[in-house]
């Protein structure tokens, strides 16, 4: 019996990465996902933007380079958590702005770039069980 595809249900962990949903970005963002490399950006993927010279912000999951968070491209920002696993095929994600995000159920570690994102976005926790 084919229940579906990976697609379809999202991983493991995505129910419990997002421990407290307080606010995000209204409607959700479409990110743009040309130089992201994985299939799908998942749930708890750190999501970053930038505004162009005419107001457009452009939205972005956050480069990962060998399994871990890269370095914050040049005139990005950190700006909320994506809130559950998405086809890059399909990248239009809810991002998390205010709430609480379980740390260990994330895809990459954020310890890299934790104290960076909880200065640019001071209205997200972090803990875990």
């Amino acid at each position: 019996m084919d229940i579906g595809t990976q697609e379809s249900f999202g991983f493991g962990n995505d129910p419990i990465v997002i421990r407290k949903h307080v606010d995000g970005i209204k409607g959700g963002v479409v990110l743009d996902v040309t130089d992201f490399t994985d299939e799908y950006v998942r749930a708890g993927h750190v999501i970053i933007r930038t505004t162009d010279v005419d107001g457009v912000d452009t939205y972005k999951p956050m480069p990962v380079n060998n399994g871990a968070y890269a370095a914050l491209p040049e005139n990005y920002a950190y700006v909320g958590i994506c809130e559950a696993s998405k086809s890059k095929n399909e990248p239009h994600v809810a991002v998390l702005t205010i709430g609480e995000v379980n740390d260990k159920a994330l895809p990459y570690s954020i310890d890299s770039i934790k104290a960076a994102f909880k200065a640019a976005v001071p209205t997200i926790v972090f803990n875990h069980d």
